[in-house]
């Protein structure tokens, strides 16, 4: 017996602009499966990011919004706010959300605003050539720290799932990767429910993908993989931080 596997209509027709390997494609896939099956597609506004990630609208067929760097989810609050009939999401990556947008993400959080966060963690600022983030793991070399990050001079990576989970005001948050079928289909699941949060009202959803960037990990994509598997699932546990029940 075969099985057939179709792209999503969502999906647009363009040349694909990411590196080889890169995660954000798995990303894209798994948003529009997600906004396919929920029937939510007339609903939907997404604010991307600075960064790759400013590509995801592109590539999907959704109503988009660009947010300046790390204010996506200042215009996801006023989209929000103004229409709370529509579904909301941003799109983001470590360096816009967690660098230059940590204030941004943790005070809407902290509002509870109901929203839905897709954080996309590759632990390197990309699309700028390679820079140290908040994410960088413990030795992990960058552009501007060739020698890698030195835990006494930078201090350690922020888990940004768990700071959220503490959170009153948060009602779904996971961490997924993007290394293996298995876990692919685990990322999908979790995104789906940090959708059902905002449409049944719940509030303030968040979901982090472990994601590689070959390019500035100076790795091939089979192998910038294994490095999600060995390195940052090692420092970034995977799991449901926050959840209610029946979601």
């Amino acid at each position: 017996m075969s099985v057939n596997f179709t792209k999503s209509l969502l999906i647009n027709e363009e040349p694909y602009a990411y590196c080889p390997g890169c995660s954000h494609g798995i990303v894209h896939r798994l948003l529009a499966e997600t906004v396919d099956e929920l029937a939510i597609k007339e609903r939907c506004v997404g604010v991307s990011s600075i960064g790759c990630s400013v590509r995801c609208w592109k590539f999907i067929d959704l109503d988009f919004v660009q947010g300046a760097h790390g204010r996506g989810l200042a215009v996801a609050t006023g989209i929000k706010r103004a229409q709370p009939d529509k579904i909301v999401f941003t799109y983001q990556g470590d360096g816009d959300l967690i660098a230059i947008g940590m204030g941004e993400t943790v005070h809407a959080a902290a509002r509870g605003e109901n929203v839905t966060v897709i954080f996309v963690n590759n632990t390197v600022f990309g699309a700028t050539g390679g820079q140290l983030a908040p994410t960088t793991l413990i030795g992990q070399k960058t552009v501007t720290y060739p020698e890698g990050r030195d835990e006494q001079v930078i201090g350690k990576p922020i888990r940004m799932a768990e700071l959220l989970a503490t959170l009153d005001t948060t009602k779904y948050v996971a961490r997924v990767s993007l290394d293996s079928p298995a876990n692919i289909r685990q990322a999908k699941n979790a995104m789906k429910k940090s959708f059902r949060m905002q449409l049944e009202n719940k509030g303030f959803s968040f979901v982090e993908f472990l994601a590689a960037c070959p390019s500035n990990l100076k790795l091939t994509p089979v192998d910038a993989m294994k490095w999600i598997k060995d390195k940052m699932i090692a420092y970034y546990p995977l799991g449901e931080f926050k959840k209610l029940e029946g979601i």
